[in-house]
């Protein structure tokens, strides 16, 4: 799934703390690690025209809405000694009337055109160009342009503030753009209105969300149906309806209208099944029914809201990652920017949400004991103790000081071994003895750390470069019944996202519940 490579991200770690349980989490972890992008420029070289300082003071008055970027106006004319950037001897450049077409179709961005300011006033201007530098509108013109333009980046390029994303607990550090070295850089010839700072997956999103909003207007109808499920061989006038759905959306390349289930719309179910994160059986039930009727505009949504989240994430990441991806219930392996493996995972229930956030795995403790968290030691082992005397016995737990503890063993809560990331979420990945919860197709069964179905290939894999630890040394530290730690000679980096639509390796479009019910709120940020 490119979702690995294409959604990454850089943040903030984890804590090797006993307890699986969120916390709130402080702000000021986020002033780490942040990264700074110089997105290089389009504007005039020319050096020989410019205007008096006191203009942006003046210009600022007249549009005081832009205030906020009073600063960045100044450093930036100021670093070009108050020089034209829109202008040249032959009048104004193409770029500007570039800058004009793109903030008019940015809605083509997912961006709410409604947000953008002064439009009418960039109109007036636009369309009744300067034609001299002794024009009374040129340095409004000019101020106006540039103006837009770092509105236009901000929404684009960045997206809502941080201190509003902080508000959703997304925890990663933000990507940076640095205006005033962007607008210091700009003669470098490239075109960031035409390759824009924004990470790839942001693209891919931006296409489907195109394809969506023609779409739209052809999504007329529901499938309304009593039969629980239709499967091969199955007749009905209902097939037509799902067919047209299922061409509709693409997952059928050819609507023969029939209605008989055969095999083309059986691989048109599975292609489908598998963009929904379904199990992919061919058949279909009132899950997949369910996931059709949702209509292209809900979908288009949520597509904004995701293309949100791409604006967020660092362009430069680590070539070589681990990354869980929350809706998906997944984690990937990125090793040289490609995708090594992917294996289901657990996370946490609605009400101890696995926090969004990021660090490096340090170790890794094979046959752990499992400290139990005050909150989980209160609210259900006590009271289990209270009803049963031989109830630590039984769990083969013990007194540790004032603390409860599991002893390692294949009962173990956290399984044969944990992959340990040092954070002040007291959250780490780790091995469980509930196998089947991994079959689920929703898979929020925690209290918020992350249960891995595949341990041991986890632990092979982040212990390759050690030659000590082969696949027979790894089986006996698992079952050792002792608890022993191992450093990790480099420390792995781990993201931990949330995304509930993305564009696939293949390019196909997936699609995933919002567990924890955060897309409607950033929804109600971005489109106001």
């Amino acid at each position: 799934m490119s979702l690995i490579r294409n959604i990454t991200m850089g943040l903030i770690l984890l804590h090797p703390l006993i307890s699986c349980k969120s916390q709130k989490n402080s702000p000021s972890l986020l002033t780490k690690e942040i990264t700074t992008i110089q997105v290089k420029g389009i504007f005039s070289a020319q050096t020989e025209h410019y205007f008096d300082s006191t203009e942006i003071p003046k210009f600022i008055k007249v549009f005081p809405l832009f205030s906020d970027i009073n600063a960045d106006l100044k450093k930036f004319y100021r670093s070009r000694n108050y020089t034209h950037a829109w202008f040249d001897d032959n009048g104004m450049i193409e770029q500007a009337g570039n800058l004009y077409n793109r903030i008019k179709n940015i809605s083509d961005e997912g961006v709410d055109v409604s947000k953008l300011i002064y439009q009418e006033t960039l109109s007036d201007l636009m369309e009744n160009p300067v034609v001299s530098f002794k024009d009374s509108t040129l340095v409004t013109t000019e101020l106006m342009l540039t103006a837009q333009y770092l509105q236009y980046a901000r929404y684009v390029w960045v997206g809502i503030k941080e201190k509003e994303s902080l508000a959703l607990e997304w925890l990663l550090p933000r990507k940076k753009i640095s205006y005033i070295q962007t607008l210091d850089s700009l003669l470098s010839g490239k075109d960031v209105l035409e390759n824009p700072p924004v990470y790839k997956q942001y693209y891919l999103l931006k296409d489907y969300l195109k394809k969506y909003k023609l779409l739209e207007p052809l999504d007329t109808f529901r499938i309304l149906t009593k039969v629980n499920q239709f499967k091969k061989g199955d007749s009905s006038l209902v097939i037509t309806q799902i067919k047209k759905k299922l061409f509709l959306l693409g997952d059928m390349t050819i609507d023969n209208g029939s209605i008989y289930f055969d095999e083309t719309l059986e691989n048109a179910v599975k292609y489908f099944q598998k963009r929904m994160g379904l199990n992919q059986t061919g058949i279909l039930k009132k899950e997949e029914i369910e996931e059709l009727n949702i209509p292209i505009k809900k979908r288009i949504e949520q597509i904004l809201v995701n293309m949100e989240r791409s604006r967020w994430v660092p362009e430069d990441i680590s070539k070589n990652y681990l990354i869980v991806n929350i809706p998906e219930f997944k984690l990937h392996a990125i090793a040289n920017d490609s995708l090594q493996w992917s294996m289901n995972v657990v996370v946490g229930k609605s009400q101890h949400r696995t926090v969004i956030f990021n660090g490096k795995i340090q170790y890794i403790v094979f046959s752990p004991y499992w400290n139990i968290p005050f909150s989980i030691m209160k609210n259900e082992t006590l009271p289990a103790l209270k009803r049963n005397r031989n109830y630590l016995k039984k769990h083969n737990m013990e007194w540790d000081g004032n603390r409860i503890r599991q002893k390692p063993g294949p009962d173990n809560s956290l399984g044969l071994v944990k992959f340990v990331f040092p954070n002040s979420h007291s959250i780490y990945l780790h091995d469980t003895p509930a196998k089947s919860l991994f079959k689920e197709t929703i898979r929020a069964f925690s209290h918020g750390c992350i249960r891995v179905g595949e341990a041991k290939k986890l632990a092979s894999y982040l212990l390759k470069y050690d030659p000590y630890w082969d696949e027979n040394k790894i089986e006996e530290a698992m079952n050792a019944g002792k608890e022993r730690t191992v450093t990790l000679k480099e420390a792995v980096p781990v993201f931990i996202a949330y995304f509930t639509a993305w564009v696939g390796k293949d390019g196909s479009l997936n699609f995933r519940k919002d567990i924890y019910n955060r897309d409607k709120s950033l929804l109600d940020m971005i489109i106001k």
